[in-house]
Order: structure tokens, then sequence, then C-alpha cells
């Protein structure tokens, strides 16, 4: 699985609220899914970014480790990207909200995306200097 902390000019990162499963609706997490077979991470974060907000993403950097996800399936990589063209739409999620580094403790991230926040706030707050 893959992640996207897409971060915009104002250091701010999109959140998005799951809708599906019902498991997971409500929650919040970075836009992604699952890399498809003969795809690099890289690539399926392109493409999940096209799928779920309609959005074309450059990729900036990891952010944080490998996280194992729950019942073995696997573990989810997040990037920082940046937005490189259009307006991200909730096409597949409930909301979208964009968030600064003092905000990121507003809404409640899935346990799959939750142990990134401490890095991802130290990165927004140096973002652009």
């Amino acid at each position: 699985m893959v992640g996207a902390a897409i971060v915009n000019d104002l250091g701010q990162v999109l959140a998005a609220q799951r809708a599906e499963p019902p498991a997971l609706a409500g929650g919040w997490e970075f836009p992604g899914g699952k890399v498809d077979p003969g795809e690099s991470d890289e690539v399926a974060i392109v493409r999940e970014c096209r799928e779920e907000l309609g959005v074309e993403v450059e990729l900036v950097d990891r952010l944080g480790p490998d996280l194992p996800l729950q019942r073995d399936r696997g573990v989810l990589r997040v990037w920082i990207a940046r937005l490189a063209a259009g307006e991200p739409t909730a096409l597949e999620h409930a909301e979208l909200r964009w968030l600064g580094a003092d905000q990121l403790d507003d809404v409640a991230w899935l346990p799959a995306d939750a142990p990134l926040i401490d890095e991802l706030r130290a990165r927004l707050g140096s973002w652009g200097r």
C-alpha cells in the first residue's frame, strides 16, 4: 500500500476522510491505495492520486519508515508530494481538508497513518525554508 502526504505552498497537508468500508469510514488518511502487479510504489502513488483526487502529483521525499498493516496486509509506504496539476476533488472520499502543522490533531487519523503525524508535523514546520 502507498500513500501521498500532499503538501501545498502554504505548508499544509491534504487529509482525506474515508467514506468506506464501514470499519474505516470517518477516519482520516493520506490518499493512496494498492500497488498493482508490475507497478512501482512511485507510479502507484501518482495513479492513485489521479483516480482518487483528479490531480497530478510530483513526489518529493519518503515520509517515515515502512509501516506494517493490520492482518498481514503488507506495509504502508508514504511519500511527501506536491501538486503538479489540478485541484483535489473528493472523488472517493467523504471530505478533504488542508491541515497546517498545528491542525494535524484536529482529525482522527487511521491507525496506519497515525505513526507518521509527528514526523510530518516537524517537516511541515520547516516547509519552504
